[in-house]
């Protein structure tokens, strides 16, 4: 089992248990160091005590189940505003919400869309710009998250 779930599975309860969501769990390498983030979510957003406090009970267990071998920073974090769809739960959630849309190759000279988002099957992206309907095949997909205008 990959760390991101074996974190997952024993962080869920936990952050659950303090009203909030757990959005994603990330293991990844930045600058030579490795970093495992927890993504949080909760009606009305996330804030520093939050964190601190999902931060607080799940270091101890982080600790006492080791699934890391090697050293790691362990931050928590705010899903944030224009946080990645992943799961179908998540584009789910989020249907009739504008999402940017990033391809791995160009598509009418263009690799990054903006739309609404109007569908979602096994991972094809459906999305409504300026009145036109775009389905995009999941391969040549990079990245969905959500889109704020400011």
């Amino acid at each position: 089992m990959k760390i991101t779930e074996q974190v997952w599975q024993f962080a869920q309860p936990i952050v659950e248990s303090l009203g909030l969501t757990l959005w994603d769990v990330e293991y990844v390498r930045e600058g030579g160091e490795w970093y495992l983030r927890l993504y949080l979510d909760k009606e009305g957003g996330v804030d520093i005590n939050d964190c601190e406090a999902v931060s607080r009970a799940v270091d101890p267990v982080l600790d006492e189940k080791d699934p890391i071998p090697e050293s790691y920073h362990f931050e928590v974090c705010s899903a944030g505003l224009e946080r990645p769809l992943k799961r179908p739960s998540d584009f789910e959630q989020f249907m009739g919400s504008s999402v940017l849309v990033k391809l791995y190759r160009p598509r009418n000279g263009r690799k990054e869309l903006t739309g609404t988002l109007t569908g979602y099957d096994g991972g094809d992206v459906t999305l409504t710009i300026g009145g036109e309907t775009v389905t995009l095949p999941k391969e040549e997909i990079a990245l969905v998250r959500l889109y704020v205008e400011f």
